[in-house]
């Protein structure tokens, strides 16, 4: 018999990140269509001493998009403007999305935004954000030095040395 743990606090943050992506795609779809009729998709990805950031922008040229890195957010926004802006189209069908957007992403963790690094490429945008040095996972070897193996306590050495 497999023993599971249950860890609410855990199932709390995800149906609070569902119920956030419900009421985000029902704002969008309420509001005017001129100011946010939708919103690129995100990842965010610890990747040990940065942040690794990805938005799916395709169709969309580097000039329309506006970027800001603070301590703790990203804002994201532009406009994805159709292909067709003759007057003599017309269009049959169409499930393709235009307009402006707008995203903000709150971090987990702060980063250090002077040396964000960008790229955007096939119409991925990706940004490496490093995590302030406060927070980064550090390795920290600890020197036992020869104990002694009768029952009496040394004190340890416990000099450290960042990997």
């Amino acid at each position: 018999m497999m023993i599971r743990y249950w860890q609410p606090f855990k199932e709390l943050e995800t149906l609070r990140r569902q119920m956030d992506q419900v009421f985000d795609e029902l704002s969008s779809q309420a509001g005017d269509p001129s100011t946010n009729s939708w919103n690129p998709a995100v990842e965010l990805i610890d990747a040990g001493d940065n942040l690794i950031f990805r938005a799916l922008l395709p169709g969309i040229s580097a000039q329309d998009i506006d970027v800001h890195v603070t301590r703790d957010a990203i804002s994201l926004s532009g406009e994805r403007k159709p292909l067709h802006n003759g007057n003599n189209v017309n269009s049959l069908h169409s499930e393709f999305r235009y307009g402006k957007f707008q995203r903000v992403l709150n971090l987990p963790f702060p980063v250090q935004n002077d040396k964000v690094q960008a790229d955007y490429r096939d119409g991925i945008l990706t940004l490496t954000l490093p995590k302030v040095e406060a927070v980064r996972n550090r390795v920290v070897k600890i020197n036992l030095g020869e104990l002694p193996s009768s029952g009496e306590s040394k004190a340890l050495d416990t000099s450290s040395k960042v990997a």
